[in-house]
């Protein structure tokens, strides 16, 4: 066994053995879930640098870059930093204030349980689709680093972070968050320094690289339509996500949950930006390479000594596992709070937590069969982001917002976004589905709920 297979093993055990001390000290649900919300603003902010700076911002926007160049990763990190200056502006304090323990919450409290069930059919595989791609990125890490094939690394990496998750609950990924989000900081600055010395310097690299592959905008690809749909689904489909939202009610103040966000937004955007850079030089540095998403692993083999390799592989591995626990919890959490507690409200806070360690496995394993068949990390977080997203938003922004419509309203937009999307994209293949699926959600919102309103008028009139 190889010195570098050695390490990544201690450094996982480590995260590990973390994940199984800090379970101690979970009581109750709200401890598993919310980690008692207690979070002050440095564990706050670098959770959510943390669970937002994941596999499609290292390996999948590396890969993305290096194969169309800029316009090619519109998503990491631009908008999805963003997403978060978006979250911190204009959501935070709503939702904190709230007094939510899941997302789903919302629904029930300003619409129905009816609305709040539908809900949580939309987001739990979104939330799956989003560890789908971690796990299968910790497979691409696991199998660069070693002689196992990629089908069976993503089966180990299933199976690490299932177990991660099950243990630990938000408090061991909050724990742990602090110590990988300096992981990942130092492990993409000693890549960064190792590209550019490579390169002959910043200039001659920045020299190399094709003016054409610098436009964010105009990609000759893309119709101004799907240059749009490119940038709102990250954006719309992702602000009001289980994961980033979890962060904010898990905070001990409104003002910490806000400033978090928009620290959390910064960081995001200044390391963000590293793996891009590598995506942009890499093309001169490691030239026809059949896999894009193998670049960032292939280009820390390849230029790093053994102990700063380990470092690399050792923040990428944080990146993964911060972002993939919070997506097996945020699907645990939807479906054990909002579906099956439900049921059966007499249940103990010890049987709660129970239920939602199984959650995590059956997530896990479904994230692990998906991770499988997917073309790739992109493809997957896309997806997941653009899967129910639409009426999601839109039911949001009435529901946070404003008193206007009801269940009957919230239900429509919901249905119909998910509809519309899933014919656009899976039947018709129509350039922008989810912008498509957005206008259709936001009509039949307000269709229904102008409907209900003179329904309302005229029974009133009528005693």
């Amino acid at each position: 066994m190889s010195p570098i297979l050695i390490g990544i093993l201690a450094y996982v055990a480590v995260q590990l053995l973390i994940a199984i001390l800090v379970s101690r000290r979970i009581r109750n649900e709200n401890d598993y879930l919310l980690a008692g919300r207690r979070f002050g603003l440095g564990l706050a902010t670098f959770m959510i640098f943390a669970t937002w700076f994941g596999a499609e911002t290292c390996i999948g926007a590396a890969g993305a870059v290096y194969q169309g160049g800029l316009s090619n990763s519109v998503a990491d990190p631009f908008a999805y930093t963003i997403c978060l200056l978006l979250m911190g502006f204009f959501f935070a304090i709503p939702l904190w204030r709230r007094k939510l323990t899941t997302f789903a919450d919302l629904f029930r409290q300003r619409f129905s349980p009816n609305v709040e069930k539908v809900a949580v059919l939309m987001l739990v595989p979104t939330s799956i689709m989003w560890a789908a791609a971690q796990i299968r990125a910790l497979g691409q890490v696991i199998s660069s680093a070693s002689q196992f094939d990629v089908e069976l690394a993503i089966a180990i990496a299933a199976g690490v972070v299932i177990v991660y998750t099950v243990y630990g609950g938000l408090l061991a990924d909050a724990v742990t968050d602090l110590f990988q989000g300096i992981m990942v900081m130092v492990g993409l600055v000693i890549l960064l320094v190792v590209v550019v010395q490579t390169a002959g310097g910043l200039q001659p690299a920045l020299a190399a690289i094709d003016p054409a592959r610098l436009q964010l905008f105009g990609n000759p690809n893309l119709s101004a339509l799907a240059t749009l749909e490119k940038w709102a689904i990250p954006i719309t489909g992702s602000v009001v996500a289980q994961e980033l939202v979890a962060v904010i009610l898990a905070s001990h103040t409104p003002q910490t949950a806000q400033r978090a966000s928009l620290l959390g937004a910064s960081l995001y955007l200044v390391f963000g930006l590293i793996p891009v850079f590598i995506g942009l030089v890499g093309l001169t540095l490691m030239p026809g390479l059949t896999d894009p998403e193998q670049l960032l692993p292939l280009i820390a083999q390849k230029y790093l000594s053994t102990l700063p390799y380990i470092i690399f592989v050792g923040a990428i591995i944080s990146a993964i596992l911060s972002t993939v626990a919070s997506s097996l919890l945020a699907a645990a959490a939807l479906t054990s709070h909002n579906l099956i507690v439900p049921l059966n409200p007499g249940l103990s806070e010890h049987a709660r937590v129970r239920v939602a360690r199984v959650g995590v496995v059956v997530a896990g394993i479904a994230a692990y069969l998906l991770a499988r068949h997917a073309e790739g990390i992109y493809a997957l977080v896309e997806q997941s982001s653009a899967f129910g997203g639409a009426g999601i938003f839109v039911i949001v922004m009435f529901g946070l917002f404003s008193s206007f419509g009801g269940p009957r309203a919230a239900l429509a937009s919901l249905s119909v976004g998910a509809i519309t999307w899933l014919t656009a994209e899976q039947a018709l293949h129509l350039p922008a589905p989810y912008l498509l699926s957005l206008a259709a959600s936001l009509l039949a919102y307000s269709s229904v709920a102008v409907l209900e309103q003179r329904v309302a008028k005229r029974i009133g009139s009528q005693h």
